[in-house]
């Protein structure tokens, strides 16, 4: 008797005996990067019903922990050499999810929907460009023939850090602004800005590089990052909107420093029914 669902492959089956009704065992630790993606997911959907509730506070909580566990659940694999076929496939199912349909949907709830029709098409540009970042940034993924310059930036603001920009008009209103008219056509222009940052070709430092670090700065370092992690748990608001400027007045100097390092570059971005088109910064 076979069994009622197909055995899990992650990279799919080995040869045609895979496929037969013997079930093969796998390690564990091929499964925990994709419950930690199934978690995120799960979060980003909790997080547009607690919106249309009215519990903004715990919406946005679980958008942004949306975002950390999507943002994890790749270097988790790596760690664990868990990498798949399919853990990729399910982790780009989730990034439109919770980077882009859920923090779009608590914004509009919140802020935008004062501004009626421009309000919708505001959280509908910033879904379709989240959407849009995505599919460039698995394109560029996947080439062969990588630029240096990749492993050190990327092309646009990235996909978790624009769900992190584009909440800021609940951010204020949780610190008490005044959520009228005005504030929902303000909130549907800086919505759009963001859109257009994420397809943007502004290069973006990636973290991702072997930085290194002075011996004599380690420790201060350490305690920078403790002490940004106690305000954000005793000041969340407030932290998060210092964080929104800082990450924004950040993107010219990153964008400054890579003009410095690397000069003008050709960027191969892919095309839509055609053979990919290089273009320039």
């Amino acid at each position: 008797m076979e069994p009622p669902f197909p055995p899990f492959e992650p990279n799919g089956p080995k040869d045609d005996s895979a496929r037969g009704p013997r079930l093969r065992e796998i390690p564990i630790r091929l499964v925990v990067p994709n419950l930690i993606t199934i978690l995120a997911i799960c979060a980003g959907l909790t997080g547009i019903r607690l919106a249309f509730e009215g519990r903004y506070e715990l919406a946005v909580a679980m958008v942004l922990l949306a975002a950390f566990l999507d943002g994890i659940d790749g270097r988790v694999a790596r760690l664990m050499k868990a990498t798949s076929k399919f853990g990729a496939q399910m982790d780009s199912l989730a990034d439109i999810v919770n980077f882009g349909v859920a923090p779009a949907l608590v914004v509009y709830v919140y802020a935008l929907d004062e501004a009626r029709s421009l309000g919708w098409i505001a959280a509908l540009i910033y879904t379709i460009a989240a959407g849009l970042r995505l599919a460039r940034f698995n394109v560029m993924s996947e080439r062969e023939n990588r630029a240096p310059w990749q492993s050190e930036y990327f092309v646009g603001v990235p996909a978790p850090a624009g769900a992190m920009l584009v909440l800021l008009p609940v951010y204020l209103g949780f610190l008490g602004l005044t959520t009228d008219r005005i504030f929902a056509f303000l909130s549907s222009g800086y919505t759009v800005l963001i859109a257009f940052l994420l397809i943007s070709r502004l290069p973006v430092w990636s973290g991702k590089s072997e930085s290194r670090m002075r011996r004599d700065l380690v420790l201060p370092a350490m305690l920078g990052v403790v002490l940004y992690v106690a305000m954000l748990m005793s000041f969340t608001w407030e932290v998060m909107v210092f964080t929104v400027c800082a990450y924004l007045v950040s993107l010219p100097f990153g964008a400054r420093k890579w003009k410095r390092k690397y000069g003008t570059l050709t960027i191969e971005e892919p095309g839509i029914g055609e053979d990919d088109i290089g273009r320039h910064i």
